[in-house]
């Protein structure tokens, strides 16, 4: 059996979370395949909001196998409390969450190494979440890292230390005002890697290919988004992992050849998170309106998201990036009650007119060029079926279809799992 993918397509925060508890009915396995806690996926259903950082978002589900696959990185203390917020939903996580023996563990010192770096850069800051992601990442290529295969060897705890050691050593060099009690963060990590490791540790590309072998489905789900691809983002103000379809492949051990389907996930607008370019970006009313009505706010950090118009360059080029099969447009219903809504569709750059994501897409590199197209006034809230869509709606898709070349199969009217319209 091939491998389905679900990723998204702008700076993250396009709503993956979602459409993964809607689609999950379908497959056996959710695996989850790469970034750390700084991921925020929303679900929404029976009254009650869920936000998981780490833990697949098929978990709600009695029918799926939930598994975090090597190419994510772990905090033990984030996922205890991830843990605890679904005790109260009597859910099987014994035999419903695994763990990829390979996936690299976020230890307390990574989180302070990320603050220290983060306050070396002063103006020059990247934005991060500071969940000590990126120093994880940098130990995992440079061969120092911890991973949870570890925690069953019995010289974990010297491995441990060695590694700590030498992040203070780190923190110090920085030269900053960083203060924190080691000792009590151990404390609190210690016992959360009690908790993890009551878990069910796989080797999980094993466990993969057997699946497939037996015929089950399977649906890798991705965090962050494309245009924060460590490769192919808006470097340096990307995150610290592959978030394009490549991503699935090292990410999980599944052969290129055996992804079948590449749903990609946008927002009917754009937005962003911390630090970085964004071309299409609004400091006007219909920013501040995309904000309020879209809720726009981290579901990790809680910080503000920036809001602008949608930019059809760069999701072409994610589309293209990612060989996406299949389109799913989130928070359509934002965008009612705008007269006009305008889609960038080239820029001017460097003194000429291009169509593609150049290789820096600053301000001052980089002015959009806007099509506008007629809004609409509806509700769409309240709608269930496709046929209901008020033209402008329907125009808007038929706009970015034709554009990207590419099937728009959902459109998400409202956080809610049944605001979900299949067309």
């Amino acid at each position: 059996m091939a491998v389905d993918l679900l990723l998204g397509l702008q700076w993250g925060d396009e709503g993956k979370g979602k459409i993964v508890d809607v689609l999950t009915k379908n497959y056996d396995i959710i695996a989850r395949f790469q970034g750390g806690p700084n991921a925020g996926h929303t679900l929404e259903f029976d009254g009650i909001k869920h936000v998981l950082h780490t833990i697949p978002s098929g978990i709600f589900h009695d029918n799926a196998i939930n598994l975090v696959g090597n190419g994510v990185v772990i905090d033990p203390v984030i996922f205890q409390k991830e843990l605890d917020n679904l005790s109260k939903f009597n859910l099987d996580l014994q035999n419903k969450l695994f763990i990829s023996r390979k996936a690299h563990l976020i230890l307390p010192t990574h989180r302070l190494l990320d603050a220290a770096s983060e306050a070396a850069k002063g103006k020059a800051k990247i934005g991060s979440t500071l969940k000590g992601i990126g120093p994880t990442y940098m130990d995992k290529t440079g061969r120092n890292g911890i991973r949870v295969g570890d925690l069953e060897m019995s010289d974990w705890q010297e491995k441990y230390r060695t590694l700590a050691n030498k992040h203070e050593a780190m923190i110090n060099f920085y030269n900053v005002d960083i203060q924190y009690n080691l000792a009590e963060l151990e404390t609190e990590f210690f016992q959360a890697v009690e908790r993890l490791k009551s878990l069910p540790f796989i080797d999980s590309e094993a466990y993969l290919h057997e699946a497939q072998q037996q015929g089950k489905t399977i649906l890798a789900e991705g965090a962050q988004g494309s245009l924060l691809d460590i490769d192919f983002g808006t470097y340096p103000f990307v995150t610290s992992s592959n978030t394009t379809a490549a991503g699935a492949c090292t990410g999980l051990g599944v052969a290129p050849g055996k992804i079948k389907e590449v749903y990609g996930i946008f927002k009917a607008y754009t937005t962003r998170v911390g630090s970085g370019p964004f071309p299409t970006e609004l400091f006007d009313e219909y920013g501040e309106t995309m904000g309020r009505v879209g809720n726009e706010f981290g579901a990790t950090t809680g910080r503000p998201r920036r809001c602008g118009w949608l930019d059809l360059v760069a999701l072409k080029y994610a589309v293209q990036v990612n060989g996406v099969t299949q389109l799913m447009m989130m928070k359509g219903d934002v965008l009612s009650g705008f007269d006009t809504l305008k889609v960038c569709t080239a820029y001017h750059y460097m003194g000429e007119k291009i169509e593609h994501l150049p290789y820096n897409i600053e301000a001052e590199n980089v002015t959009p060029i806007y099509t506008e197209l007629d809004g609409w006034k509806e509700d769409l809230t309240k709608m269930n079926d496709a046929s209901q869509f008020p033209k402008g709606l329907n125009d808007y898709i038929t706009f970015l279809e034709e554009a990207l070349e590419v099937p728009i199969k959902i459109v998400s009217v409202g956080p809610d799992r049944n605001q979900t319209i299949h067309r």
